[in-house]
């Protein structure tokens, strides 16, 4: 329910933070990934900044439609890794679970465009690669509508656990 940016960042060089040449690059690192992506990402904990996929410019080929795939997948990845933060599995509230087995058939369903998109082998009409990265930009909505629906429902049943956190203490007078 909590996270540290600095653990996160330190799970991205297996757990320690690398060595730096200088304050000067620590400082950068932190002010990119903590300042710059850590802190525009808790923007999306609420309902009038939801989270958005990148829109990238692909042509209608085959390299084209295996990039678009690609990127889908990792932003997927990205997105229940950073969610489980190292944890094998987390105890999560139910729209929030239920959005993300969701996601996971969304992440099969892509991955399986992108095994296509890459075999050369298989024949491919220019109208239906055209088709299927018309279906994945549709899938992406579904996919944004779906992480939001994970991080708002997590973001709620911390707020509320730390409510009744909070209300359980003693009060002094």
């Amino acid at each position: 329910m909590s996270a540290s940016p600095i653990s996160v960042v330190k799970n991205l060089w297996g757990g320690e933070l690398p060595e730096f040449e200088s304050l000067d690059a620590v400082n950068e690192l932190i002010g990119v990934l903590v300042n710059g992506l850590w802190n525009s990402l808790t923007r999306h904990q609420k309902r009038s900044d939801p989270f958005r996929l990148v829109r990238p410019t692909v042509t209608p080929t085959r390299h084209g439609l295996a990039q678009l795939a690609l990127i889908r997948r990792q932003e997927l990845d990205g997105f229940v890794e950073g969610l489980f933060s190292g944890a094998e599995e987390l105890d999560l509230p139910a729209k929030a679970s239920a959005a993300l087995d969701t996601l996971g058939e969304v992440r099969a369903m892509i991955a399986g465009v992108h095994e296509v998109a890459i075999d050369a082998g298989k024949p491919a009409d220019l109208s239906d690669i055209a088709a299927t990265i018309k279906h994945l930009r549709d899938i992406a909505r579904i996919t944004e509508i779906e992480i939001n629906r994970v991080v708002l429902d997590c973001t709620r049943a911390r707020r509320q656990m730390l409510g009744s956190i909070g209300s359980t203490r003693p009060t002094h007078h």
